[in-house]
């Protein structure tokens, strides 16, 4: 395989026809306002490969996504937004706001890398740009170009046809951490908006409705007690990192008596500084997931208990620090059919053989089946939920929400791990993005253009969360954790600058 046909110029490129010749007829029936947006993501194709691949190469990991953010938030200002820095309190998040009145229609997504998935695009082997550096191992680069390039569209389409009507962007940080949007929700930032899209990454291009992925706390438990010297009088001391070893076994202990759908997991972030120091100090930070926010909030009461045990066994004290808490994911059947009409009139890009050659490859070099990118769309299906989960749960039990799963990554090839970075910097991300965009663009016009459609969505949400009491699982005034990963980044930063595209997207 020819990489430099992958990449050119340093940044990789595609040109792609703006639908397949089979949908020509149904194209000549869309609303001209429709039909504009689609133009505009078409003509503004190499400017969202491009983006896409700057945020690749920026790998900023969570709440550290600054460089990112900047190059995000100047386009969609130089586009005419007014862009509001800082929500929350976290310095990369931001809101970006065009037009007026109603509908509000909002697009939202995160951006954010994962630590240690360095890698040099289009290689199938494990080959780090920067040693030991973050990469983006999932693609969430390409999730803010696919937002980008339709937002602009949305704006352009309103621009020249008088639309009136309110666009807000959403820019996410540290979604591997689950951290952004429960705070946005809590803070109201979606109060106003009425009907919402996440752009998300995916090997296929389709969306579901229903409930998707879990609910999940994120919470750090700390210990103190007492230091002492390890060998002359270690019986003046209590151990922090005792009392965070006890609540490590107490909840394993505690799994046997869980239902098949919990799932949890933890590291131990502080531990003491050497052996001969009993440590006063110790940390575990947990995540707890459940099929539902009733669940993991059980769930997590549990484990304040099995703490309280282990701080009473050891003569220590503990505090939690809930970091994040979310509600599980859905989506709103009205919107999910609008989009799927939508995906299947953009069409799955066409691959040519060099990318089916670089997927086939990929797949081969892991050990999965060799069935190179998928080349039809799938249908709108009822989702089954997966013990995973995303930060923008909160967001869809407020808002009737769909998430576009647009086709710019490889089938087959787990997220986190360095091979899910070799796909979204090349022609495969760019083309993915390209329908992903059209289909985010279209589906946005849809509502713009239909009070009816946009009441008919809240119907159908309402319906949808019957009997449900959403209430936030996010703790009254807990701040977001600024600091997360400054360290992990700022270790880096300097080499992978090196890599940085000088070429910036300009939208017109």
């Amino acid at each position: 395989m020819n990489r430099k046909s992958l990449k050119q110029g340093g940044v990789f490129f595609l040109s792609v026809c703006l639908f397949s010749a089979s949908n020509f007829g149904q194209v000549q029936k869309l609303p001209k306002e429709k039909i504009l947006a689609l133009e505009v993501v078409e003509r503004n194709s190499k400017s969202i490969a491009l983006l896409g691949d700057n945020i690749f190469y920026f790998a900023e990991l969570g709440m550290q996504e600054f460089e990112t953010s900047r190059l995000m938030t100047e386009i969609l200002e130089a586009a005419g937004f007014k862009v509001e820095r800082g929500i929350s309190g976290m310095p990369p998040a931001f809101m970006a706001t065009y037009g007026s009145g109603t509908p509000v229609i909002g697009f939202h997504t995160e951006f954010d890398s994962t630590p240690g998935n360095s890698q040099v695009p289009a290689v199938v082997e494990h080959q780090p740009l920067t040693e030991g550096a973050p990469g983006h191992a999932e693609g969430h680069n390409v999730n803010a170009a696919v937002m980008i390039g339709a937002a602009f569209a949305v704006k352009k389409a309103m621009d020249e046809f008088d639309l009136k009507g309110t666009l807000k962007v959403f820019g996410a940080p540290a979604e591997e951490q689950l951290i952004s949007r429960p705070y946005f929700a809590r803070d109201g930032y979606f109060d106003d908006v009425d009907i919402l899209f996440h752009p998300h990454i995916d090997s296929d291009f389709g969306t579901a409705y229903g409930v998707r992925q879990y609910a999940l706390i994120s919470a750090e438990f700390d210990f103190k007690g007492e230091s002492a010297h390890g060998a002359v009088a270690p019986w003046k001391g209590r151990d922090a990192l005792d009392a965070v070893e006890l609540m490590d076994i107490g909840f394993d202990k505690y799994r046997e008596h869980l239902e098949p759908t919990h799932r949890s997991h933890r590291v131990i972030t502080s531990g003491g500084v050497q052996p001969n120091v009993i440590p006063n100090e110790a940390t575990i930070w947990w995540f707890f997931r459940e099929s539902t926010a009733q669940k993991v909030s059980r769930l997590f009461e549990q484990a304040k208990v099995i703490a309280e045990g282990a701080a009473l066994m050891t003569g220590t004290s503990f505090s939690v620090n809930v970091i994040s808490a979310v509600w599980p994911t859905r989506g709103s059947r009205t919107v999910a059919e609008v989009l799927q009409s939508n995906i299947e009139l953009v069409g799955m890009p066409e691959w040519n053989d060099e990318e089916q050659q670089l997927a086939r490859a990929l797949q081969t070099e892991l050990g999965v089946e060799a069935q190179g990118l998928n080349q039809q769309v799938k249908p709108l299906k009822l989702a089954v939920q997966s013990t995973s989960s995303n930060d923008s749960g909160d967001l869809t039990w407020i808002v009737p929400t769909v998430k576009v799963g647009f086709p710019s990554n490889i089938p087959g090839i787990a997220a986190h791990h360095w091979a899910a970075a070799v796909a979204p910097a090349t022609s495969i991300a760019h083309k993915g993005a390209v329908a992903g965009a059209k289909a985010l663009a279209a589906s946005a016009m849809d509502f713009l253009l239909s009070a009816s459609l946009v009441e008919q969505a809240k119907k159908t949400h309402r319906e949808e969360l019957s009997g449900v009491d959403y209430r936030p699982l996010l703790p009254v005034g807990q701040k977001p954790p600024v600091d997360l990963n400054k360290e992990l980044m700022e270790r880096y930063r300097m080499q992978m600058r090196e890599h940085y595209l000088e070429e910036k997207p300009e939208f017109r």
